[in-house]
């Protein structure tokens, strides 16, 4: 009888309900919002449900040593985990991006490839504030990231320069791309007119097809010459394209947009969601990452709208842009751009912005994939040991070359 109640007991301590934590059960919970939200208002359901249940698998308790915890080596979930870890799924998913984006917009108005550039602002003024807050220079640049409001990049950038933050990196990227609608349309509507939004800009040109074949060549030559370090992101970025643009590889185009970036998705969903393990992600850093990101995001929306009102002082009436596509300059693509659609037909019905909109969109994607380049390049170990003396002046270097990329 003794040896049934130990063997009951023994089997009792390996159950997750003896293990269990209120900070397990307060992830699991995180876990299932996500989910519902995801269901419920649709935001971002591809992302949001594996994330969520990630979550929920993530945070299951369990005894140490059965190799079967995300971050015990040799396990299932350790083995998935590494794609993210030595950043191998955000180039598949660049791949997919490119294979599913038409630069058209893009390539027939190239002035709005600006606001792009000036939405990555909001990149390097976390970065300024997350020194500020005492973290590292490279868990700075890592956090930064957030506010191009892509996750691969964030996840990309992390794995290299703060692997150890990149559980609350990846999931605050994911959740503010989930809640661009919520965030941005009081910002747009804040710093706009009503005769602002109103305004009405001219059909795009056609783009022939030797355009759309030659840019992503020229694009992908160009930017990785300037920024080498970012060319695993957009060498998939404009090969993806290319195979899209070409019209002979139709079926590597269509698996890379279809099937690979499917499987892709759920396998960075899930391993970011078990990535966040109470006693890993509970953290006061965490809390200040998810701050970081949003004022970061924020800062990104405010310059890409504003910068839209600075150049319109410089445009006739007749080429003037309107403010409410700046939005769009962080690199949510398509959800930033039909937010600009949105918010646009609210006030006229009939103004189409979608078309201008995807311009600086997918310009936001070249973009933070360029920024995570600059802050790989200057935030690596060797480039930080010669600015140690001069906090300052790495900072001013790393933003004055952010700032000649994008005149380039």
């Amino acid at each position: 009888m003794n040896t049934i109640i130990d063997s009951l007991q023994q089997f009792l301590q390996y159950t997750g309900f003896a293990n269990m934590t209120w900070q397990h059960a307060l992830m699991i919970l995180i876990g299932i919002a996500f989910i519902t939200v995801a269901i419920k208002k649709d935001w971002e359901p591809l992302l949001l449900v594996p994330i969520g249940f990630g979550m929920i698998i993530g945070n299951i308790p369990f005894t140490e040593g059965l190799q079967i915890g995300i971050y015990e080596e040799g396990s299932v979930m350790n083995i998935l985990y590494q794609g993210v870890r030595q950043g191998w799924y955000p180039p598949l998913i660049f791949l997919g991006i490119g294979a599913m984006t038409d630069f058209s917009s893009l390539i027939s108005q190239p002035r709005l490839l600006l606001i792009g550039a000036a939405a990555q602002i909001g990149i390097f003024g976390a970065y300024i504030a997350a020194m500020h807050l005492g973290f590292t220079p490279a868990e700075s640049g890592a956090i930064g990231i957030i506010g191009g409001a892509d996750g691969p990049t964030a996840i990309f950038l992390s794995s290299k320069l703060a692997p150890h933050l990149m559980g609350a990196i990846a999931v605050s990227a994911y959740s503010y791309m989930a809640l661009v609608p919520v965030i941005q349309r009081p910002i747009m509507l804040l710093m706009t007119t009503k005769k602002e939004r109103l305004i009405r800009m001219k059909n795009p040109r056609k783009v022939s097809q030797k355009e759309r074949i030659i840019f992503p060549i020229v694009g992908f030559i160009l930017t990785a010459l300037i920024v080498p370090s970012g060319m695993p992101l957009l060498g998939m970025l404009f090969f993806g394209n290319l195979l899209k643009e070409s019209g002979v590889t139709k079926r590597l185009a269509e698996t890379a947009r279809g099937p690979l970036i499917d499987v892709v998705t759920i396998l960075i969903g899930v391993t970011v969601g078990c990535s966040t393990q109470a006693n890993v992600f509970l953290t006061g850093s965490s809390v200040k990452i998810f701050l970081l990101g949003l004022m970061s995001f924020i800062i990104a929306t405010i310059c890409g709208v504003g910068f839209v009102k600075i150049m319109n002082l410089f445009c006739k009436e007749e080429n003037k842009i309107n403010p409410l596509i700046g939005n769009a300059g962080v690199s949510a693509v398509p959800d930033a751009a039909r937010v600009s659609q949105g918010v646009g037909r609210e006030f006229d019905p009939h103004n189409h912005l979608l078309p201008h909109a995807m311009a600086p969109n997918v310009a936001g994607v070249i973009g933070s994939a360029v920024a995570a380049g600059i802050l790989l390049s200057f935030l690596g170990e060797r480039t930080l040991k010669s600015y140690q003396s001069s906090l300052p002046h790495f900072v001013a270097d790393c933003f004055f070359y952010s700032i000649t990329l994008t005149v380039t």
